[in-house]
């Protein structure tokens, strides 16, 4: 370890052991100082500001769930229900748990994160920068670890998988050191146990199962408690909000319901995947109930196969199972009281959501929570157990669209002399892809370039983030209302806004004209992006600039699928890129299999070079590295669905249209240009 890293440590700790004595940093503004510390090269305070953000967002996550579950305790409704003892313990409740929080959390408890970070650190996002800072820091233990937890979540990630299998090589890097920071330690301790179960160490099995199950339930607590917050009102604007007090409590407590009841699913989910274990909680009890029989212990045996009945009631291969241990026995038994009383609870929330989405006019779906995998073994009268098959399968309200039927037809006109046809579909290996040249000339290109060195900012068009796809590379982005409106205010040409705005709308009449649309295909967006390789950070880069994804649906590619649902643009249905130059290092875009990996065209982009494609799953795609120089582009989404349309887009139009007819300089203006921008 050298001097450098060895300095790191004892502010990590020291940061660590403050949080957990003092007021907690809002752990967003911690992040930001470790991501600007990363783009200074400021190794250091990234993992120092990092690992902090990490702990506070924790810690805040932990003080949450232990001050809403005492006042919870200690304020319960009464049994004999009335509304002033209802609004009784609810005031009482808050009053407990605010004050709980605060004493805590500080000034935190106030401090609204946005969805972007709190998304950030749900994909596990931290980990990445971390990787990185542990691996210019010399410690590859740490790197190592940080590089395991998100990948956890990050299977797509190729690099990262990549930057692991080198960590393996290493002799300085343990098997130990390949830690998940982040697990939860009742699938933890479940898919230990699966590994025993499958060795045949049944002994060894029960106790980790057992654990799992203590875990599963107290993890449903917590989720349940972090339910009891603010809850996002859909559709309905509360300033304006003009039903009754009791309307609005049951709306409140609906999406509270809602949220409880979706920690079933929550809990049966592995990071990073988008659908949870099949049949997960009751897998627990039949795998239980076949390690008890192994190990003669047919009681136990026995009450976890009437609990697993639970869940199916009449499953024929577990009601031969209780039959045989009733015989064994020569007396009956009971299910498990723990599994009893949360199936009892699950029912009334269910029955309370049906009832609450007839009274408040929203719709309601019960997921495929408990179903059943139908993969055991009969062995005559001796007790089958599971095959340990742990399926994913689609919730019901999720759309698979990776065999989507799509719009097939291509090769229409290109609309404009110049343009230059260079690989259609079959050339580029996949459906519904053009590759075009000449979209744009020269001096256009040359135009547009210098237009996005003053009119781009860093951040643009990610919510402000420097580097959102990866941290070794700087985004600027802007729109085209925002040109027109530098352009109006006189900071850049007036006219070189206006190219942006007409090349955009060139490249939207050939992608329609092209791909022989039969509906009007609308703006949804437009953005003049530019990604610079940070000098510094390019030594041994593997990872990508834009990592593989579709464009309207979320790929997932170890199920080989693409969801089609939020946070995804689902309404997009067509995306086009415009390159405005080639002389940079890197920055290929690739198309790809389902499965993330497999690479079925590469694009080098240039001047005036444009690759247009249908937005969905048949089009997962993604950027190479850009390890030198700066790489810009016009990129662009349409949709058909003129509900959709871009509205920066139809302001900037009115603009357009104002400032073609001189209306601008009149007294008389119905539009002001400065007014829409």
């Amino acid at each position: 370890m050298d001097g450098n890293s060895a300095a790191v440590l004892p502010v990590v700790l020291l940061t660590v052991l403050s949080i957990s004595s003092a007021f907690l940093q809002p752990y967003d503004l911690l992040y930001d100082d470790a991501v600007q510390a990363f783009s200074q090269s400021d190794y250091g305070s990234v993992v120092r500001h990092m690992e902090a953000a990490l702990s506070s967002f924790s810690e805040l996550r932990r003080t949450k769930v232990r001050c809403r579950l005492r006042c919870q305790d200690q304020h319960q409704f009464e049994s004999n229900f009335t509304d002033l003892g209802f609004f009784y313990a609810v005031l009482r409740r808050a009053a407990c748990t605010n004050p709980c929080i605060e004493e805590k959390v500080g000034a935190q408890s106030l401090h609204k994160v946005s969805e972007d970070v709190l998304q950030d650190f749900n994909r596990r996002i931290p980990y990445n920068y971390l990787q990185m800072a542990y691996q210019k820091l010399k410690m590859p233990d740490k790197a190592a670890a940080a590089a395991h937890t998100y990948f956890q979540a990050n299977p797509e990630h190729v690099e990262m998988g990549q930057n692991l299998e080198q960590y393996k090589d290493r002799q300085d890097v343990r098997p130990e050191h390949f830690v998940d920071r982040e697990a939860r330690m009742h699938q933890l301790y479940f898919t230990d146990a699966v590994k025993l179960y499958d060795k045949g160490d049944y002994g060894a099995a029960i106790i980790l199962f057992e654990d799992a199950l203590v875990e599963y339930f107290q993890a449903d607590v917590e989720c349940r408690a972090l339910c009891q917050g603010p809850q996002k009102f859909e559709n309905h604007d509360h300033l304006r909000y003009r039903y009754s007090l009791h309307e609005l409590v049951s709306d409140h407590f609906t999406q509270v319901l809602h949220c409880e009841h979706e920690c079933v699913r929550d809990l049966a989910t592995r990071p990073g995947r988008l659908t949870p274990m099949e049949n997960y909680l009751p897998l627990h009890y039949d795998y239980l109930q076949f390690a008890y029989y192994q190990m003669d212990r047919l009681e136990e045996a026995l009450h976890c196969a009437l609990t697993y009945l639970l869940f199916h009631e009449g499953d024929e291969f577990m009601t031969e199972n209780v039959d045989y241990y009733r015989e064994m026995l020569e007396r009956d038994g009971k299910p498990r009281e723990e599994a009893a009383w949360y199936l009892r609870r699950h029912k009334q929330e269910l029955e309370l959501l049906l009832m609450g989405s007839d009274i408040m006019g929203v719709e309601f779906t019960e997921g495929n929570y408990w179903s059943s995998t139908g993969g055991r073994h009969d062995s005559n009268r001796i007790p089958s157990g599971t095959d340990g098959g742990m399926e994913y399968v689609p919730i019901s309200d999720k759309k698979n669209v990776s065999s989507a039927v799509v719009h097939t037809q291509e090769g229409g006109p290109l609309v404009y002399d110049s343009v230059r046809l260079v690989q259609n579909s079959a050339a580029l290996n996949g459906s519904q892809r053009v590759l075009l040249d000449s979209v744009i000339s020269e001096d256009e290109c040359s135009e547009l370039r210098h237009l996005a060195h003053s009119v781009t900012m860093a951040g643009d068009g990610y919510r402000g983030r420097m580097s959102p796809h990866t941290p070794n590379e700087k985004f600027e982005g802007a729109t085209v209302l925002k040109t027109l409106q530098y352009g109006y205010e006189g900071r850049v040409p007036l006219r070189s806004a206006r190219l942006f705005y007409e090349v955009s709308e060139r490249a939207r009449r050939i992608i329609e004209s092209y791909f022989m649309l039969n509906s009007t295909l609308h703006f949804s967006y437009t953005h003049l992006v530019c990604r610079t390789a940070i000098t510094g950070q390019q030594d041994h880069r593997n990872d990508l600039s834009h990592p593989i994804h579709a464009d309207n649906c979320l790929l997932d590619p170890e199920a080989n699928e693409c969801w089609k649902e939020p946070p995804a643009y689902t309404y997009r249905d067509y995306s086009a890129l415009l390159y405005l130059n080639g002389d940079f290092s890197g920055g290929e875009f690739i198309f790809t299999e389902m499965d993330a990996k497999t690479v079925t065209a590469t694009v080098k982009p240039k001047c005036g070079r444009m690759v247009g494609f249908s937005s969905g799953g048949e089009n997962p795609h993604g950027v190479k590295a850009v390890t030198g120089g700066q790489r810009c582009a016009v990129a662009l989404w349409f949709t058909m669905d003129p509900l959709f349309r871009e509205l920066e887009r139809l302001q900037a139009d009115e603009v357009i249209q104002a400032l073609d007819t001189q209306s601008v300089w009149t007294h008389s203006l119905n539009i002001n240009p400065k007014d829409e921008l």
